[in-house]
């Protein structure tokens, strides 16, 4: 699918207001809700929308330490990268996990409540996963920019 002018208009304002009604998409895209509503339902099907999503406000549900750690792993074949992918994607408190070319292996984004907390996550589950050999963790002391929505 080629995304086209209103498309990328259309995604815009769903990145930055994902409950606007096709009604109110329409109006401000100036097209009708019918094609309002095909364009919604073809850029869910084509993939464009993977999904809708409400952004929390972290310090008022618990969670105030946001911390990157970097993860060395001891050995990089396909099994060892596949597993720790596999058992770092179930655990609540990484947000974000990814794969990094460079001097470690991986890069993930932990949310947790406090000090103690991400102490505890260390401890007894990133730490303890089989083919951890380092993990270096930087904690953010303050959040200048959190951007959920792509430049398109």
């Amino acid at each position: 699918m080629q995304l086209d002018p209103t498309d990328t208009k259309l995604l815009r304002v769903l990145q930055e207001d994902a409950t606007l009604s096709n009604k109110e998409l329409a109006i401000r895209l100036h097209k009708s809700i019918a094609a309002i509503h095909e364009r919604v339902k073809k850029l869910k099907s084509a993939g464009y929308i993977k999904k809708t999503v409400a952004i929390l406000d972290r310090h008022k549900i618990g969670l105030g330490l946001i911390s990157f750690s970097q993860v060395f792993l001891k050995a990089h074949t396909f099994e060892v990268l596949n597993e720790f992918e596999h058992e770092v994607a179930k655990f609540p408190e990484v947000m974000e996990c990814y794969q990094m070319a460079g001097s470690y292996d991986f890069m993930l984004r932990i949310a947790t409540k406090d000090m103690d907390a991400y102490h505890m996550f260390l401890r007894h589950k990133l730490a303890v996963l089989p083919h951890v050999n380092t993990v270096q963790t930087y904690f953010v002391l303050s959040e200048t920019k959190s951007e959920t929505a792509y430049p398109i």
